[in-house]
């Protein structure tokens, strides 16, 4: 059955109140999947509008698993989006950032979904193809089975089963290194903070991993870096710069799964700082300042999986 199907049986009221019942129960899922392939909330809603028009087409009692149905209308959609956003952000000025989250706490209760949304592995998947992050994303993420995946990326289960081989693989080799507990990047970023804040240049060197990598995305409208700036003796006055803000400036929230900083200027966020640690020091720092990014910091998002 084609997911555009129009020939409905029964009442159209009833349909759409199953519709929207079943829509609503996986919304947040949908929500999940369509932002870890686009790194884009705003896009994200995009798509599940888009899936919403058409599910609401579709005969409900043909419908055997909705959820797959479902997580399917929002692959095609997401996918079709994503081939257009990549040739957006070709032109996209500076270092190109996913839009920051502020999460709730039981995403990082869930360790393989709060690494799956970190802005380092979200960068990582930026360096796939569509259809192999379409792939990887149902497949390492959300365990759909192969069948489900072929359907849902137009692909042949053969053909999707080589995909999530050259995918795995593929990202294996980008993947951050050293996962940590949430208890010990809390510690490090807490020091990181206090050293910050008091414009401490040696302690920011003695956290700092020495090859630390800073990234900073102002789309050409707010002020940050136009290139990446590597290493410990760059990064560190950069950081020591914040100082000027004051103490109390910067504030401890959890973003897409993690510990991160907010600061905050004139009531308002100004910048959101996602720090990637390994082996007890800081790795990656990845400064939101676009201000099109960071309206999904006013308020939680809930994802699910």
């Amino acid at each position: 059955m084609s997911e555009h199907e129009t020939d409905v049986a029964g009442p159209p009221g009833n349909r759409v109140d199953r519709a929207t019942e079943a829509f609503v129960a996986h919304r947040n899922l949908l929500f999940t999947v369509a932002y870890e392939m686009l790194g884009s909330a705003a896009d994200a809603e995009d798509v599940l509008q888009e899936t919403w028009l058409r599910w609401a087409d579709v005969d409900q009692e043909a419908v055997r698993n909705r959820r797959a149905y479902l997580v399917r209308i929002t692959t095609r959609q997401a996918l079709a989006r994503l081939r257009t956003l990549s040739r957006r952000r070709e032109a996209y000025v500076g270092p190109w950032l996913p839009e920051p989250l502020l999460t709730a706490p039981d995403v990082a209760e869930d360790v393989e979904l709060a690494d799956s949304v970190s802005m380092a592995m979200l960068l990582v998947l930026e360096t796939l193809a569509p259809t192999e992050r379409a792939v990887f994303v149902l497949r390492e993420v959300f365990g759909l089975e192969y069948e489900e995946i072929a359907e849902a990326v137009g692909k042949s289960q053969a053909a999707v089963r080589q995909i999530t081989h050259r995918a795995r693989a593929h990202v294996a080799a980008r993947r951050p290194r050293g996962a940590v507990s949430a208890a010990e990047t809390r510690a490090v970023l807490g020091a990181f903070r206090q050293a910050v804040e008091t414009g401490d240049l040696r302690g920011l060197l003695d956290l700092l991993a020495p090859d630390v990598v800073f990234l900073g995305d102002g789309g050409g409208v707010a002020q940050a870096a136009q290139e990446p700036i590597v290493g410990a003796g760059q990064v560190a006055p950069l950081a020591a710069g914040l100082s000027r803000f004051g103490a109390g400036a910067l504030r401890p929230a959890q973003v897409n799964g993690y510990p991160a900083l907010v600061l905050r200027l004139g009531g308002r966020v100004d910048t959101v700082v996602a720090v990637h640690i390994a082996d007890g020091r800081v790795t990656g720092l990845y400064a939101v300042r676009n201000p099109e990014k960071l309206s999904r910091m006013e308020r939680e998002t809930v994802l699910s999986r």
